[in-house]
């Protein structure tokens, strides 16, 4: 079901109001899932069913992306703030530490999260942050490079190409391996979320001098990687896996950067297996 709440996040100017649209879907332990920075929740949709047959499942828009409002002046788009953020949005829906899995931003969030202790298991799929200087820049200008491309590209153009495997191809072949699975209508919307996200160059610039660099020690930790990401290569998941050495490291073969479209089955078994873990005692 989809929903919106509102909540409060500190500013240097005093508590901020926020805005935060999700979908929530299933039973069980609580399941936050994040996307990666120009995308918006509806990435989650290949595997969202399949989760939800064992989780509480909790699909959320970051703010400044999808239906998200933007954060308003006195937040930044940092990762202290998105921290915090995302903390306070677990109090509002009372998610108790809930499970959290994300996507490239998302990855990077959901590692941060754990490092707050906020979360009782991450699942990180092809998570930002463990990137040399060449690969950042190599990354950041692709995505650069979409969002012009998504922005130029008239609404009629983008439909008409999404009708085709050729076209969505077109579209999309940067972070999908299989882009001829996705839907002409979730192509359209994802291009049309990417041209309009309000958050994306000041997430863009914030992320310029990111580096995870801490270890996540008790805590049940999945790095997963796709054999075909484009964006961030593999062998950034090899430096999580040294960065985080208890931490359990996956190949997905045959995926892209956004996984979860290309083996929905997959990608949801490597998240509920990562989350198969104790409650937290109160």
């Amino acid at each position: 079901m989809s929903a919106t709440v509102s909540f409060k996040v500190p500013s240097p100017r005093g508590p901020q109001p926020v805005t935060v649209s999700y979908a929530r879907v299933g039973s069980g332990e609580p399941l936050l899932l994040l996307h990666g920075i120009g995308h918006h929740r509806q990435a989650w949709d290949p595997v969202v069913d399949i989760l939800a047959t064992e989780r509480d499942v909790i699909a959320v828009d970051l703010p400044g992306f999808g239906v998200s409002p933007a954060l308003p002046d006195g937040l930044d788009y940092d990762l202290p703030t998105t921290t915090a953020l995302f903390g306070a949005f677990c109090e509002a829906l009372e998610l108790e530490r809930p499970h959290v899995a994300g996507n490239s931003l998302g990855g990077l969030i959901a590692l941060e999260l754990g490092r707050e202790k906020l979360v009782r298991s991450v699942t990180a799929l092809s998570p930002a942050g463990f990137w040399s200087q060449a690969e950042r820049r190599y990354a950041f200008g692709m995505l650069t490079g979409m969002r012009q491309i998504a922005r130029r590209l008239p609404l009629p153009l983008v439909q008409r190409l999404s009708r085709s495997a050729a076209g969505r191809t077109m579209l999309t072949s940067t972070i999908y391996a299989r882009p001829g699975r996705r839907s002409p209508e979730a192509v359209v919307a994802e291009t049309l979320a990417l041209a309009q996200a309000t958050g994306f160059d000041a997430t863009l610039r914030a992320g310029t001098t990111v580096q995870f660099t801490d270890d996540l020690p008790g805590l049940p930790v999945t790095v997963a990687w796709g054999t075909r990401d484009m964006l961030l290569v593999r062998r950034q998941g090899i430096r999580a896996k040294q960065m985080i050495p208890r931490a359990r490291l996956v190949r997905l073969p045959g995926c892209g950067h956004v996984p979860m479209n290309d083996d929905p089955a997959l990608v949801a078994r490597v998240i509920l297996d990562g989350s198969r873990v104790p409650a937290p005692r109160r």
